[in-house]
This record gives C-alpha cells, sequence and structure tokens, in this order.
C-alpha cells in the first residue's frame, strides 16, 4: 500500500496534468501505435482528483493505455446511448447507481470477482453496474453569515420561507448528486408527496446551479447562505479550510453509491473488465477512504475519518428513484420552467 501512495503523490506532481483539460489521450507515442488490446476508453463524471490518479495506477499495473472522456452524470450517460450502435467507451466510471439503473439496458452484467466483501446494502439485481464508494447527503452553511442556532437542522427546515432563494442546489437534469438529493428529499417526505417537490422548488426561487460543484463555492462565497451536497465535497473543503459546516439532516439523509458500468459491445471488453476489478480493490479503497474523504464499500475497509455516528440513514429505494425518473423530471420542469 505505501507503494501504491508513494507512486499516486508521483502522479499527482508529474503526470496529472495529461488529464487535466479531461480530452482523451493520443493512440500514438512517438510514432509507436497502439495495439487494440493496450487500449481501454473510459467516460467519467468524477473529479479529476478521484479519476486521474486511479486511471494512472492501472496504466502502470496493467500496461493498458486509459483514454478519457468526462463531463456531467446525465450528459456522459445520454453520449452513452446515442453511441449504442457503434459504442466508443467501454467503461461508465462514476454516476448515482439510481442514474446507472435508468440507463442499465446500454450495459452488460458483470459479476466481480470477490463480490462477497462488498457492500451488498446496494447492489444490482442484474448486474450491471457495481458499487464503487458510499455518498452520504448533507447540508452545509456558511459559518460567517449562519448562527449555528439558526441553521437549518432538516429537509422540513430548510423548506421555510426564510431560505428562499438562498440555497445552493444543482440541476438534477445535469447532475446525478443533485437528482439523488431530489429522490433523497421525495423519500424523506413521502414518494407520493409531491408538495414537498413543490416546496423546494419555491425555497430554490428559480436559482438553480448548472453543476453540483458550485455548490459550495456559493456557499462559502456568501452568494447563498445553504448548500446541498455529498458529503465527500464537504469535508474536502472544510480540510481545505473553507468556514462552513456540515450538517446531516435529522429525518435521516441517503448514502448512495456511485458505481461503474462494463457497456454492452464496447470494444475493449477484457480491458474493461480488469478496470472495474481494479477501482473496488483492495488499494484503490482504502485509498479513496484516507484521502478523498469517500465511504469504501468493501466490508474489509473502514470508514476512516468520517463521522458516521452523526448520521441516520434512510433505506433509499434505488428502484422507485430509477424507473420514476423521467416522471419525476417531468414534474420538476414544470415547476422549474
Amino acid at each position: 500500500m505505501k507503494h501504491f501512495l508513494r507512486k499516486v503523490s508521483i502522479m499527482l506532481l508529474f503526470l496529472m496534468p495529461l488529464l487535466a483539460s479531461c480530452s482523451s489521450l493520443p493512440v500514438t507515442i512517438n510514432d509507436y501505435v497502439l495495439e487494440e488490446d493496450n487500449k481501454l476508453t473510459v467516460y467519467t463524471s468524477h473529479k479529476e482528483e478521484v479519476y486521474s490518479p486511479i486511471i494512472k495506477e492501472f496504466e502502470e499495473r496493467t500496461g493498458i493505455w486509459v483514454q478519457v472522456t468526462c463531463g456531467g452524470t446525465s450528459e456522459i450517460l445520454e453520449q452513452i446511448a446515442s453511441e449504442s450502435k457503434n459504442p466508443i467507451c467501454d467503461v461508465m466510471f462514476g454516476g448515482g447507481v439510481e442514474s446507472l439503473e435508468a440507463y442499465s439496458n446500454y450495459f452488460v452484467p458483470y459479476k466481480y470477482s470477490e463480490e462477497e466483501i462488498l457492500d451488498r446494502t446496494y447492489k444490482s439485481d442484474s448486474c450491471k453496474w457495481i458499487v464503487f464508494s458510499k455518498l452520504p447527503i448533507v447540508f452545509v452553511y456558511n459559518n460567517k453569515l449562519v448562527y449555528e442556532t439558526a441553521a437549518p437542522k432538516g429537509w422540513e427546515d430548510l423548506l421555510q420561507d426564510r431560505w428562499k432563494g438562498k440555497v445552493a442546489y444543482a440541476d438534477p437534469h445535469k447532475s446525478g448528486s443533485g437528482y439523488t438529493i431530489l429522490m433523497t428529499l421525495m423519500q424523506v417526505m413521502g414518494k407520493d408527496n409531491w408538495n414537498a417537490m413543490v416546496r423546494f422548488s419555491d425555497v430554490l426561487d428559480g436559482k438553480i446551479l448548472d453543476d453540483s460543484s458550485e455548490v459550495i463555492n456559493e456557499v462559502a462565497s456568501g452568494t447563498k447562505l445553504v448548500g446541498i451536497t455529498l458529503e465527500e465535497s464537504a469535508l474536502k473543503k472544510i480540510a481545505a479550510g473553507i468556514d462552513i459546516t456540515m450538517v446531516y439532516p435529522i429525518e435521516g439523509t441517503s448514502e448512495v453509491p456511485d458505481g461503474s458500468a462494463l457497456i454492452l459491445n464496447g470494444p475493449h471488453e477484457n480491458n474493461a473488465k480488469l478496470f472495474l476489478d481494479f477501482v473496488v480493490s483492495k488499494d484503490v479503497q482504502r485509498m479513496i477512504a484516507d484521502y478523498c474523504y469517500r465511504r469504501p464499500v468493501r466490508k474489509d475497509i473502514s470508514d476512516l475519518g468520517v463521522r458516521s455516528e452523526e448520521a441516520k440513514f434512510i433505506d433509499y429505494d434505488i428502484n422507485w428513484a430509477s424507473d420514476n425518473r423521467s416522471k419525476i423530471l417531468k414534474k420538476w420542469d414544470m415547476l422549474n420552467q
């Protein structure tokens, strides 16, 4: 593990610029043409600090050259769907599993070789995706502008008129976490409680962000007072010295994992399977727990540095969130035209 982490540090210093623009890597090096069996194409919705060291380590260990395309979860899934007659991608790396389930027709079943070691709280009955990390939904607030006693303690608090126009939230059409947040709200307040969605839309007052990465920045700058985001994002910013406080909603929250999936008829299936095994290997899972503030999905690795005792988790219904995606987003659009 020390050897792995040492190489990760070296890669972060010298190799991350290769992926900085998220553009595809070249398939020739000094006029040497890579053979097809040494290639892999990965589409990812992960931030660079998550995917880059993992991919570079995979390249070093296997000799496989990885081409990367990155973007928002929904954007990438739509791209996979549009390319389905002539797939370019081999692996979808990232995205909430309810979003992956909604696009499962474009994936092929794959069973991880050490599946018994994975947390089975969330699993794909069809084996069309595997979990990567668990990502609780939390609130954050600006410490300079919001007193602790006045900060929202839960979902019902957040829906009060006093927060109107002051909540940072990412578009559920573009952001996988934005969709998970909306589904978490609906499941906490009642799946058929459409009034909760109406109230949430009213509190946002038409001010919806394009990207989930903007949420904490809006809160930290004081543009918004409160934000809804991932625990991972909040813990990273707090560790970096950003003056915000993180809150687990008192009624409960979700810890829906993101996942990975094998693309149907992808051009490099064998290499894709190697990558899927790698991202849930013990080395990678320990690294994301120790350095990425993510909750691992392996039973043999603890949630290091994460205050899990403060959180109450709901029994999140992935199938409901997936099956009703189009219906829910249509209602959302009607409220936010």
